[in-house]
């Protein structure tokens, strides 16, 4: 903020750099757990090996947790005063 950047700014790269880690976590652990399933199916009970709404039911739940566990942070970043930060530093 202190070289231009605009408290809109600072909110969207935050938010979006800890959503962008997440959206790869949960990529890497789809294609993990299809993988994996093949392996497991005789722990599986009442669910199919591709129960597509409960992997869009627990995707869904992680990027909700995602978004609010980024949003506080973000929120704070973009309230930050450049001058006491730089002074701090």
């Amino acid at each position: 903020m202190s070289l231009g950047a605009k408290r809109g700014d600072v909110f969207r790269l935050v938010l979006s750099q800890g959503l962008r880690l997440a959206f790869v976590g949960l990529s890497v652990g789809l294609a993990l757990s299809l993988v994996l399933t093949r392996f497991l199916r005789g722990l599986l009970f009442g669910v199919t090996e591709m129960d597509a709404p409960t992997i869009t039911a627990v995707s869904a739940l992680l990027c909700l947790v995602t978004l609010v566990a980024c949003y506080f942070p973000a929120r704070r970043a973009a309230r930050v005063n450049p001058i006491v930060a730089l002074r701090y530093e």
